[in-house]
């Protein structure tokens, strides 16, 4: 997901996936550090929904003492929680004096994190504790754990083919670091109903063995997040992994993915203008679109090196 562990194979773009629906917050588009333009973005429907939240977009201030939640968020009545909005992910977790600097500043209103998993990029994460989930979330922030385990055994990145899994019980290493992202979860602070996302990167989902073992693997890590009361996601570049998820439903195999967060970049940030996802599937409020990546943005004076996502899907759960 971050630069360092991550492939986009297609970036060709149709005209028609440049048709949207509303801007992005303008206030990112003038910010004069961006190294990158500002695209359009589709503001994920909460039509349907009799306790949605208002239109996505940048999060309000946190009033004094009080606990904020941005634009879009909701409260599921199963005890999960959906966020619709802007996010962005970074390999190192900002410290909380950074993340105040861009509460409010940026247009975003949640933000990935690498809570564990093997393959992470990034395994030192000093500011990723507990005390910081919670603190973000009195922000107002809304929090998108990520887990980067076992990958693929055909991935396509050269960094991450030392974390390739072999084809010997893929289900039960599934199940093995499902419960490891779990524990990892509870330590910070994330409550049973968060969502987890496993992130898995590029592969070649046309191998039949290797595609095959890749999805035994992330059935054994649903079954294992979902059996301790979590929402298995699933992360991975839209012409691979995802591609193979739809083809695993359509196949009529279980154990799936809960909500996909799929990268495609330099396309407009859509979460339902994808050819990769069939119609219908993985709806309401289940998928994230990474639209633009290595990207630089500064927000009151602080500066960090991001992905972009726009997120109509679950999120972690703070008490």
């Amino acid at each position: 997901m971050w630069h360092k562990n991550h492939i986009i194979r297609r970036a060709a773009v149709s005209l028609a996936s440049l048709t949207v629906l509303a801007a992005i917050v303008g206030a990112d588009a003038a910010n004069a550090s961006a190294t990158a333009a500002q695209p359009a973005a589709e503001v994920p429907s909460a039509a349907g929904d009799s306790a949605a939240g208002p239109a996505a977009g940048a999060p309000s201030g946190p009033a004094s003492g009080a606990r904020a939640r941005p634009a879009g968020y909701e409260r599921r009545p199963s005890g999960s929680e959906t966020f619709r909005g802007q996010a962005f992910d970074t390999c190192h977790t900002p410290s909380l004096s950074t993340m105040r600097a861009w509460d409010g500043r940026s247009p975003f209103g949640g933000v990935g994190v690498y809570i564990g998993g093997r393959a992470r990029a990034c395994p030192n994460e000093p500011n990723l504790t507990a005390s910081w989930v919670r603190g973000v979330d009195r922000m107002g922030w809304k929090v998108l754990p990520v887990y980067v385990g076992s990958q693929s055994p055909c991935v396509e990145s050269p960094r991450k083919r030392r974390y390739a899994m072999n084809h010997t019980a893929p289900a039960q290493r599934g199940k093995r670091e499902g419960r490891d992202a779990v524990a990892a979860a509870k330590r910070l602070a994330m409550a049973k109903h968060s969502a987890v996302y496993l992130d898995m990167e590029a592969y070649d989902n046309s191998s039949t063995r290797c595609a095959a073992t890749t999805l035994s693997f992330i059935q054994g890590w649903n079954r294992a997040v979902r059996a301790a009361g979590y929402h298995p996601g699933f992360y991975s570049s839209a012409d691979s992994g995802i591609e193979h998820m739809d083809g695993a439903r359509k196949a009529g195999r279980k154990d799936l993915p809960e909500a996909l967060w799929f990268a495609r970049w330099r396309t407009a940030p859509s979460v339902r203008n994808t050819p990769y996802i069939s119609r219908g599937a993985w709806e309401p409020h289940r998928r994230i679109h990474q639209y633009d990546g290595n990207i630089t943005r500064t927000y009151g004076g602080h500066r960090l090196s991001i992905d972009r996502n726009l997120v109509d899907a679950p999120v972690a759960v703070v008490p």
